[in-house]
């Protein structure tokens, strides 16, 4: 399990993965384990800097999120942002959608430059998998991207609230931001990758990989996909 997650593991997650695979094992026995096999996760988590986009008050949305960042139901709350990868002196820009009832990631894009063409299309895909009569609050910062027309009309033409941080307050889209921590600390940061082509291809697997396989100790040990699957609504 450990490898399989390429390591990016700490006993407490090896402990839940053993755990749902019915070969529950003390969480002191886990790391006794894996200190004498010498298994350490390469993940470290670095501080990341809050920053946040300050905006246009005059052309934001109000911040309806509010810091409510879980949700009962799938496709009630979406948060988005973009993030940048740097490679040598090229650069890739990330912008997903994630869905706070399980922290899964429902559509992405990425390309060279931080365009409205990037921010739309994400924000298309996502949209793309609503069944009727679902209109998540979509929230963000107020990020320029956020209050241009073509975003809004988007929104408007799907039926969605919007919702924007304060003004300078990174922390109103933390769990934007910790996506971002996680995919760096667990992807890009232990990683060397030459060439565009080959981090393109690692985020759409790592995106697989977490969606699908991940575990989150936030979900009860289990990966977003089997948190959607046990916690649907009947």
């Amino acid at each position: 399990m450990f490898e399989a997650a390429r390591g990016r593991y700490g006993h407490r997650r090896v402990h839940d993965a053993l755990t749902h695979a019915g070969r529950p094992v003390a969480k002191k026995t886990v790391l006794k384990l894996m200190n004498t096999l010498g298994l350490r996760s390469h993940v470290r988590r670095r501080r990341r800097s809050c920053q946040a986009w300050s905006g246009q008050p005059a052309t934001a949305a109000p911040n309806i999120l509010d810091r409510q960042f879980t949700a009962t139901e799938p496709n009630t709350k979406w948060v988005t942002d973009i993030t940048e990868f740097r490679i040598g002196d090229r650069k890739i820009y990330l912008s997903p959608v994630i869905d706070l009832f399980d922290r899964s990631v429902i559509a992405y894009s990425y390309g060279p430059s931080p365009t409205m063409d990037l921010v739309n299309t994400a924000l298309r895909d996502a949209i793309a998998t609503l069944h009727p009569g679902q209109r998540p609050l979509v929230h963000s910062d107020q990020g320029l991207h956020y209050q241009h027309p073509t975003w809004r009309a988007i929104l408007d033409k799907a039926r969605l609230p919007q919702s924007m941080s304060r003004r300078g307050n990174c922390l109103d889209n933390a769990m934007a931001e910790n996506f971002f921590g996680h995919l760096k600390a667990e992807l890009f940061h232990h990683t060397k990758f030459d060439t565009v082509t080959e981090l393109t291809t690692e985020l759409d697997n790592y995106i697989d990989w977490y969606n699908t396989t991940r575990i989150s100790t936030t979900l009860g040990g289990l990966n977003p996909a089997q948190y959607r699957a046990q916690n649907q609504p009947a």
